[in-house]
């Protein structure tokens, strides 16, 4: 169990993100399997030794396998070196071009993590085998033939998995294949976290009720064994008896970014000890070191528990959240709209000038909120089998996501050739797809676009003061979409 002064894995979603983040893991596998491979395959040498073989094996003497093994292993340095300087210059490129919080795309990539090791393994492999090759061909030679042939094999696997790597990293600095990416990993976290809603039952067994509905933590096993899963959401008539205020608070042991939240397991840990957690911020915000990230109370008619019971408790509390030094999309979908803004407001920069990258950025951000826009948000509200609420975690609301996403592109790309049309295009397309409950928001928009598009003023910051002027007639339901035209009446490319 963790300590009091530290914050675990939360889960085992979280220990596989974080594997999968980690870029030395696989270059260190890949090592520990070519060293007892070779041992292996050594091993086996000397039992079949004098035995012959095929002829497939390597043929020559002690002196040309010591030869060759020497020549795999100056080439195969020299080859990781290459590879490793290539990374790293499109990495440099990558994070000056686009943007410093896409570079976990590259360093999540299997290709680049399985070449580097590959390579790597390789070196290693023909080191570990060069040791077993003895004796010259006059005086009682051993030659390892199944190692050095397997070796042979391995040169061959790294000059076309190179080739794979070059085609890879190509296509991996092209804009469009990083908004692809990050789209694609939005789309997961929205289907995790915000499951689709069908008319027979709902995604991962949760209901939805815009207006009272609060979350109910499924019953499953400890958070060491599972998954934190989606609690279902439950319609209640009345609003629950109003809890007192905190007994006590749980504090952050270090500063770092709240990247993960176990939720159920939190909910069983507080109806264990007959509690209510409040988290006091949002997955992927900051805080600081020694700060409140908890604050727990007591359920009403249940005891205060003592110091010691309290350190138990709180130590329970910390295991179930993990915090990192930056967000991560595990549990954040808002990463990846920042992640795609980033993207848009370095294109709309004057140093770059590049308005039709910041559409495409559009493009993926238009899809992602015309998802979410068709469900309902979850309430944060977590209750236990008995109707209790337990834990109130706060969220990100549609409207969090649209200023985002639509209000600091506004704000650069106001005065851009293509970028007004767009928005315009985006919001309208919401107001025919989104729920009733986030149309306030788009409307709003709309307004204020609309508005300032005709009027020429200055773009207004999100959540300001917004004009009152009538939602645009191509806006409204059943209206066509705005053509996107240029100056003179002329269609936009």
């Amino acid at each position: 169990m963790s300590g009091p002064g530290r914050i675990g894995y939360a889960s085992w979603s979280r220990l596989r993100d974080t594997v999968q983040s980690t870029f030395w893991l696989v270059p260190a596998a890949c090592v520990v399997i070519s060293i007892a491979l070779a041992i292996g395959l050594t091993a086996l040498d000397h039992s079949l030794a004098g035995r012959g073989g095929g002829s497939f094996l390597f043929p020559g003497p002690p002196e040309a396998a010591r030869a060759f093994l020497s020549a795999i292993t100056g080439a195969m340095i020299s080859f990781t070196g290459l590879v490793f300087s290539i990374t790293i210059v499109v990495l440099q490129l990558t994070s000056g071009q686009f943007s410093p919080r896409v570079l976990r795309i590259f360093l999540r990539d299997r290709t680049v993590r399985y070449a580097l090791g590959i390579f790597i393994a390789t070196f290693v492999f023909a080191m570990v085998v060069q040791r077993a090759v003895l004796g010259t061909s006059a005086h009682e030679g051993f030659v390892p033939r199944i190692a050095v042939s397997v070796a042979f094999g391995f040169v061959l696997a790294s000059v076309g998995l190179f080739i794979g790597y070059l085609a890879r990293i190509s296509n991996m600095i092209r804009v469009s294949t990083i908004l692809a990416e990050i789209g694609a990993e939005a789309r997961s976290t929205l289907d995790r976290r915000y499951p689709a809603e069908t008319d027979s039952e709902p995604a991962n067994g949760q209901t939805a009720a815009p207006e009272t509905g609060r979350e109910r933590a499924i019953p499953q096993a400890t958070a060491e064994e599972t998954e934190p899963a989606l609690p279902e959401t439950v319609a209640e008539e009345t609003e629950p008896e109003p809890a007192p205020g905190p007994a006590w608070t749980v504090a952050a042991p270090r500063a770092g970014v709240v990247v993960s939240v176990n939720e159920s397991a939190l909910v069983r840990l507080a109806a264990e000890a007959s509690l209510e957690l409040k988290l006091t911020l949002r997955v992927g915000d900051f805080l600081p070191a020694n700060a409140t990230l908890f604050a727990v109370s007591p359920a009403p008619g249940s005891q205060r528990p003592d110091p010691d019971r309290r350190r138990e408790l709180q130590a329970e509390i910390l295991a179930h959240l993990a915090q990192d030094h930056e967000r991560t999309t595990e549990q954040d979908l808002a990463f990846s709209f920042r992640q795609l803004v980033d993207i848009i407001e370095r294109a709309l920069s004057p140093a770059v000038n590049d308005p039709t990258t910041a559409c495409q950025g559009l493009d993926v951000l238009h899809d992602l909120l015309r998802q979410l826009g068709s469900r309902h948000l979850p309430t944060g509200r977590w209750l236990d089998d008995d109707g209790v609420l337990r834990l109130t975690v706060p969220q990100y609301s549609y409207a969090d996501f649209l200023d985002l996403a639509v209000g600091e592109v506004w704000h650069y790309g106001s005065d851009a050739a293509q970028v007004p049309a767009r928005l315009v295009s985006l919001l309208a397309d919401l107001n025919h797809s989104a729920l009733p409950v986030h149309l306030d928001v788009v409307r709003r928009w709309a307004r204020t676009i609309g508005a300032e598009t005709t009027q020429g003023a200055t773009p207004l910051a999100p959540n300001s003061a917004l004009p009152g002027n009538p939602l645009p007639a191509s806006a409204l339901p059943g209206s066509p979409l705005p053509a996107q035209t240029g100056g003179e009446g002329k269609p936009r490319i």
